[in-house]
């Protein structure tokens, strides 16, 4: 039995008159009977009683038409999935991301993705660079938003924030009310810093920016995630420099203030496998890629509170 006889078959059922049926698709009628003819001899039942005036389905034909528009039904919804899957618009994502990424420009990619994709299903993880590294490698995840840098030959990254540096102090600190900071002013106060593991090249961008300002940081506190470096700052254990995107996260007892000379580019890079990326993750990149420019390149903020504008209080 092939697809074509069901085809056959139900056009007949539908029309209940074989020349309509052959016309409908487009073949001659006998070859028609002949092919239903075949279908009954292999099904073993008669699907449709024949006079001179009319055609009428059987009981066993209209159990069979049933059956059979289910079933052509099913076929064209995996028809539909298949093509939906090689555009990568259907499937899973392991997304992974560094914390201060879900303040900036991950929220609106993700956003943007559900609308357009929305049988996608999408799994979140909050892990450091190092982590998501290993778990791209153990495929247990698609896509990780890290920060660099990133020596896997195996691996393709692509840059897709670059952010300036702020002062996070706490909101009663003397220098809180003020437009902007010379990176000098911070040289007595106690800092709060994340491990260098958890990040090398912003680590070392922060301390290479107070050395700038003549002063190595005096760490009193460190912490593995940005929320809980606020929450230091919050409690007045010392004060931090962040990107700027954590103004976003809207933190009572905190105020960001930029810093009167230019400060490094804290770099965010998405990165996935080299070897044969799935069409969802390469539908995914595409769509990040389409994010608006002023997100995607250096000195573009694209955020409330950015370098040049008033402290403001979290919160």
């Amino acid at each position: 039995m092939e697809l074509r006889h069901l085809r056959y078959f139900l056009a007949v059922a539908e029309e209940l008159h074989f020349g309509r049926a052959a016309l409908r698709l487009q073949m001659a009628q006998p070859p028609l009977s002949q092919q239903i003819k075949q279908l009954e001899a292999e099904l073993g039942v008669q699907l449709f009683s024949r006079t001179r005036r009319r055609v009428a389905l059987t009981a066993a034909g209209v159990v069979f038409q049933q059956e059979v528009e289910l079933l052509l039904a099913q076929l064209q919804q995996a028809v539909a999935k298949t093509q939906r899957a090689d555009r990568g618009a259907v499937g899973s994502l392991a997304i992974a991301f560094v914390s201060s990424a879900m303040y900036s420009l991950l929220p609106e990619g993700l956003q943007r993705f559900r609308q357009h994709y929305p049988q996608v299903n999408i799994v979140l993880h909050e892990l450091s660079t190092q982590e998501q590294i290993q778990g791209l490698f153990n495929n247990q995840l698609d896509i990780g938003f890290v920060r660099p840098p990133i020596d896997q030959e195996k691996l393709q990254t692509q840059s897709v924030l670059q952010e300036s540096l702020v002062a996070a102090l706490p909101a009663h600190h003397p220098l809180a009310g003020r437009p902007s900071i010379a990176i000098s002013d911070l040289q007595t106060e106690a800092f709060v810093l994340f491990p260098r593991p958890k990040a090398v090249q912003l680590y070392d961008q922060i301390v290479n920016l107070c050395h700038q300002g003549g002063f190595s940081p005096n760490v009193v506190q460190q912490a593995a995630q940005m929320q809980t470096i606020l929450s230091l700052v919050t409690a007045n254990l010392g004060v931090a420099i962040v990107p700027e995107s954590l103004q976003n996260l809207q933190r009572r007892g905190v105020c960001f203030v930029p810093f009167t000379q230019p400060t490094p580019q804290a770099e965010v890079c998405m990165v996935w496998r080299q070897d044969q990326p799935t069409p969802v993750v390469e539908t995914f990149v595409a769509e990040m890629l389409q994010l608006p420019k002023e997100r995607l390149e250096p000195g573009g903020h694209g955020m409330p509170g950015g370098p040049g504008m008033p402290p403001q209080p979290a919160g």
